[in-house]
């Protein structure tokens, strides 16, 4: 049993007065639909037993309603706000373009996510991304969850020096034809890659930082795609066809197919060697100049009808207890949002002695971190992809 297991209780105490107590005693006896990306086994058995404990100790039936793209929530919403219909999402995971257009729509509750006890031990002041989602302010209307970069990952038996550089990748991509490839827009893991070649051949990067529509997309861009025009002849299939996730890159890694493939969770890999889905040989890496890194969420609806319960929820979501579990690789191997430095010894040491594996990151190794462009430059980066490589 892991020691973190023995400090379980000692950070989920009651952190606040007698106005969260009022929070806890309307939670009781709701139930929570939590509207999470269902694509992970291992992650879905993280969110039962979040259901399992937040049932234990307070009252509370969290239901996963799995989804496959948040974006499918927030059209749901929409047309609930439309309506006039009654709620039916209590909570969501969410970042990105999907929360800024929730923002803009009016379609999320809050500020809420400062009034939670466990805010108080967020890593505010080390993690920018906590408060700022794609260049968007999160103004208390999302809790951060976990955090994420984007990192590659290949077979030590088979590659000895990985290209960690776009242009040592084309370079690498030339020397290994059709073992090189990346997931197909607008599949996250592939849109991420897109910003990435941008961070790395544009002249200057602070545009990407600004809202799409103030700049002339079409030349700020013409970089990235000179860019794959040079790569793709020399991807798998020819660059003609692209895996259509990370999972099965991951896949096409163990198979030899390819000989790198990537992940937006630095534990990853790890994860996958604990799990048999990876060669014990199989490392994680980044490139020289950074990669982009940001932070995930939980947000609550507009019209969500277990208010309480969803902030209770939360709020467990961010405790060392299950923070600390989800940070383990047996389990998960997110990333926390928390300030391990500032808990107690105890809870600290149930952190400290979280097999970091030889398969996953350091923080130390993920110190190079890009902000994510703002999220008006997804849609752009997508139709201009699409229009130019995208075979129909």
């Amino acid at each position: 049993m892991k020691n973190w297991i023995a400090a379980a209780g000692l950070a989920t105490a009651t952190l606040a007065g007698a106005q969260w107590q009022e929070t806890l005693d309307a939670a009781k006896g709701q139930t929570v639909y939590f509207n999470a990306w269902g694509g992970s086994p291992l992650i879905n058995e993280y969110i039962d037993w979040v259901g399992e404990q937040v049932e234990a100790q307070y009252d509370i039936e969290l239901v996963h309603v799995k989804v496959g793209d948040i974006a499918d929530s927030i059209s749901r919403l929409l047309s609930e706000k439309a309506t006039g219909a009654q709620g039916s999402i209590d909570l969501m995971w969410i970042n990105g373009e999907n929360f800024a257009n929730a923002k803009a729509n009016d379609l999320l509750h809050g500020p809420w996510a400062e009034e939670v006890p466990h805010y108080s031990l967020l890593d505010l002041q080390n993690k920018a991304t906590l408060t700022i989602d794609f260049s968007v302010p999160t103004d208390g209307y999302e809790l951060p969850w976990g955090m994420a970069q984007l990192v590659f990952q290949y077979d030590s038996e088979f590659v000895s020096e990985p290209p960690t550089s776009m242009a040592q990748l084309l370079a690498f991509a030339e020397a290994n034809p059709g073992r090189v490839s990346y997931p197909q827009p607008p599949n996250f893991y592939g849109t991420t890659f897109l910003k990435q070649v941008a961070y790395e051949t544009l002249a200057d990067t602070s545009v990407l930082q600004q809202p799409a529509s103030q700049v002339d997309t079409e030349q700020v861009l013409a970089p990235v795609w000179q860019y794959l025009d040079a790569l793709h002849p020399h991807l798998w299939r020819g660059g003609e066809a692209f895996p259509a996730n990370a999972p099965q890159m991951k896949q096409m890694l163990n198979d030899g197919e390819l000989l790198l493939s990537l992940s937006f969770n630095p534990n990853d890999a790890q994860t996958a060697v604990n799990n048999g889905e990876l060669p014990e040989s199989v490392r994680s890496y980044i490139h020289q100049g950074g990669t982009i890194g940001n932070t995930h969420f939980v947000a609550i609806p507009f019209n969500a009808q277990s208010e309480a319960g969803a902030q209770v929820v939360a709020n467990f979501l961010i405790s060392p207890q299950a923070q600390a579990r989800k940070a383990d690789t047996q389990y998960w191997g997110d990333p926390t949002v928390l300030n391990v430095a500032d808990l107690d010894a105890a809870t600290k040491q149930a952190f400290n002695n979280i097999e970091v594996g030889p398969a996953a990151l350091t923080s130390e190794e993920l110190s190079a971190t890009l902000l994510e462009p703002h999220a008006s430059w997804v849609e752009v980066l997508e139709s201009q992809w699409a229009e130019r490589y995208l075979v129909r």
